[in-house]
């Protein structure tokens, strides 16, 4: 069984930087698709980034290109979003989601999902 524990959230100001970890578990990730996605109140979930396991390709919304890293680390199974000048737009719930996968794929179809932990950015 597939398990996905996000960590990192919490209160910031704009401008700073905040780093999401997600731990993974349950299953060897190799084929697997990587994503975060955030929602906001009253707003439907979207993706932030998305990673490939195998190859390390990866995608970026345009809100946050230049600004958000995602990355993955195979030796430790944990999944990476570091987040540098935030906005106060970028206040949500962020979620970890896994699916097997050889493409990345940017629409909410994942499979596994952790349950998310609060982003807040003070303007």
């Amino acid at each position: 069984q597939v398990q996905l524990v996000e960590s990192g959230g919490g209160l910031v100001q704009a401008g700073d930087s905040l780093r999401l970890s997600c731990a993974a578990s349950g299953h060897t990730f190799s084929s697997y698709v990587m994503g975060w996605f955030r929602q906001a109140p009253g707003k439907e979930r979207e993706i932030v980034a998305a990673i490939k396991w195998s190859g390390g390709s990866t995608y970026y919304a345009d809100s946050v290109k230049g600004r958000f890293t995602i990355s993955r680390d195979n030796a430790k199974n944990m999944v990476y979003l570091q987040m540098n000048s935030l906005k106060a737009e970028d206040t949500a719930v962020y979620y970890c989601a896994a699916r097997q996968s050889t493409v990345i794929i940017t629409s909410t179809w994942y499979s596994y999902w952790g349950q998310g932990t609060q982003v807040t950015v003070s303007s």
